[in-house]
């Protein structure tokens, strides 16, 4: 805990598996770290458990087990990674960042009721996937990355068109238009001479 907390982590700490599962069905936490010999609910039970559970929150095993088929049965329980004690402190913590900067890339975008998947290039609005063309995707995109801020018209034909190509005010307003017509419950504010704003 001592080397987590160094590192500004905030850490929860349980000392056996039933505490720890208690714990995460009700707390959004960003990593798991998880021993597998502990009382109550060992690691292998618990971590397969939450994946039943739809939680797919990053976990790595640290444990003194050694052999190849303890290893095995941590990753197909759901583990991302898995390290025998006793372990380099500096090489947990590299591992530990990587793991969540992986899961931050693969984590949706969310935005009022609307969730970007930038995975796999599609957008849910109240958990209903869009059906968008690529430049309506691309538009409603980049109103979400710039949510409460003015999208200029001319970076909306910089990120949504090449040079070669032209387009006019109206394309765009057709784009926005429809956009509108999709999202009911949200605002697209028109910025007069400017260009437009997701609110």
């Amino acid at each position: 805990m001592d080397l987590l907390e160094n590192e500004n982590f905030d850490v929860s700490h349980f000392t056996n598996g039933q505490d720890s599962l208690d714990s995460m069905f009700e707390t959004k936490y960003d990593v798991y770290l998880l021993d597998i010999n502990v009382p109550l609910i060992n690691g292998i039970s618990l971590l397969s458990e939450l994946r039943a559970a739809n939680d797919n929150t990053p976990a790595i095993f640290l444990t003194s087990h050694k052999s190849k088929e303890m290893l095995e049965k941590g990753f197909l329980s759901g583990a991302d990674d898995y390290m025998v004690k006793p372990f380099d402190s500096d090489e947990l913590i590299l591992r530990l960042k990587a793991l969540l900067r992986r899961s931050k890339i693969n984590q949706p975008e969310l935005v009022g009721k609307l969730s970007h998947d930038k995975t796999h290039k599609s957008i849910s609005y109240n958990g209903t996937m869009l059906e968008l063309s690529k430049k309506e995707y691309e538009l409603l995109a980049l109103l979400m990355n710039n949510v409460n801020k003015n999208v200029t018209k001319e970076l909306i034909f910089d990120e949504l068109w090449s040079s070669s190509e032209s387009v006019s005010d109206g394309a765009i307003r057709v784009y926005i238009n429809r956009l509108k017509q999709l999202l009911p419950d949200m605002k697209i504010e028109n910025i007069r001479g400017v260009g437009y704003r997701l609110v």
